[in-house]
């Protein structure tokens, strides 16, 4: 921990310091000073009934379990994940599948050099999910939130994890059980090449967020509703559970280190411990490697010796800010987008943070920016939206300095209805 006080979260607890070195390792091994410049996209897709747009759950017949098990042909046996005998991930070379809470179907695609390889991975894709879909008579949404379902009507599908979280985000904060069962994303990852480059990345990132949520928004419903939040799943996020969420505690002051950000995240109460991948724990029955840790952190679950990949992921998969590190920088908070949004979306990121003349234009605008400026500009567009001035800029001046141009808003998440947009 550097000698100087970044941050005064979880002031009292003291989390194992082979644990920061494993996370800090983890960090350095993730650095890429050969500038590979390489993008993770990930888009989530809401399942929904042709019959009633309401949405479809993991084990009705012919639901979630079905797609997933007629798409395994396709995918590499050895890389399918099941739990308790029911399949919920499927991988190859190039993309994964995944489920989130509610049954939201999620492809992780990268890396990818542009985004013409992403729309020709995720081609590959629509190209084998869409008739089993039609067979199945339900379709994948890209939207933020769920177009008639409500949250508490979706059950949870099955993974321990989520069981957990569940009951966990469902007890604290705003939104938690709406965050897991019925929202969708589309989360960007890019490289870093240094400890100085990734944290001034994330600075930079987390100051530009809200700005491009905006004009990437995508969620004209939610709870069965026409949707008036501007940033709906913005503004979830940031009442979810503010001790993972937000702006990483810490990050703008000057001393900030990955050091610092392994504290934070080593000091939060996990919520799910997973002791699955820990030797020590070889012995114990599943329900005691993979338990609910509510107040435990991870000096309390894991040995005094360093982690190892697995538990190092596992941890730093338990929060959820603006932007997180892993072996790279991921952006997570826009809508869900259909395909082509998000290929626009990963030229943009491209131009800021891969150009060298575009990140040094995005310094020079944000670079004085600070944590309160941050939440300041999520507030102002939240408040005033189209007549929102982040950082005392207008919205018409940020798009010319950020080179957003066309951002296919025109495009509609749900080709069954071309009309809805998010106002």
């Amino acid at each position: 921990m550097t000698s100087e006080q970044s941050s005064y979260a979880h002031m009292l607890v003291k989390p194992n310091p082979k644990h920061v070195r494993s996370l800090v390792n983890f960090f350095e091994q993730g650095a890429k000073p050969d500038a590979k410049d390489g993008f993770g996209v990930e888009i989530e897709h809401l399942p929904v009934h042709n019959s009633d747009d309401t949405a479809v759950t993991y084990g009705e017949t012919n639901g979630i379990e079905t797609l997933m098990l007629r798409l395994r042909k396709y995918y590499d046996e050895g890389e399918e994940y099941w739990q308790d005998d029911q399949l919920v991930g499927l991988a190859r070379k190039g993309i994964g599948i995944s489920l989130e809470p509610g049954g939201q179907l999620e492809t992780s695609i990268g890396i990818v050099r542009d985004a013409e390889q992403l729309g020709e991975i995720y081609a590959q894709f629509r190209r084998e999910v869409d008739p089993i879909l039609d067979e199945l008579g339900f379709r994948l949404v890209n939207y933020g939130y769920q177009p008639k379902s409500h949250a508490l009507e979706i059950p949870i599908n099955p993974k321990r994890r989520y069981a957990a979280m569940n009951e966990y985000l469902g007890h604290i904060g705003q939104y938690g059980p709406c965050m897991m069962r019925a929202s969708a994303s589309t989360q960007v990852s890019i490289d870093y090449r240094s400890e100085h480059d990734a944290i001034e990345k994330i600075r930079l990132a987390t100051a530009v967020g809200p700005i491009l949520n905006w004009f990437f928004r995508n969620t004209p419903y939610f709870e069965g509703r026409p949707n008036r939040i501007p940033l709906l799943r913005q503004r979830m996020w940031d009442y979810l559970d503010f001790q993972r969420t937000n702006v990483i505690p810490g990050l703008y002051e000057d001393s900030f280190s990955w050091e610092d950000y392994a504290a934070d995240v080593l000091s939060t109460p996990l919520m799910f411990a997973d002791l699955s991948h820990t030797p020590e724990a070889a012995h114990l029955p599943a329900e005691q490697r993979e338990f609910a840790a509510f107040r435990e952190t991870a000096g309390d679950v894991y040995p005094d010796r360093e982690l190892n990949a697995y538990e190092v992921n596992h941890v730093l998969s338990t929060h959820f800010n603006d932007v997180r590190l892993k072996n790279f920088i991921e952006m997570r908070h826009w809508d869900s987008l259909p395909i082509e949004r998000a290929q626009r979306l990963t030229q943009i990121v491209g131009s800021l943070f891969y150009d060298a003349d575009g990140f040094s234009r995005l310094a020079e605008h944000l670079g004085g920016v600070g944590e309160a400026d941050v939440f300041a500009a999520k507030a102002a567009l939240q408040a005033h939206g189209a007549d929102a001035k982040p950082y005392g800029r207008s919205l018409d001046d940020w798009a010319n300095l950020l080179g957003v141009g066309d951002t296919l808003a025109e495009l509609p998440g749900d080709a069954r209805h071309p009309q809805v947009r998010q106002a």
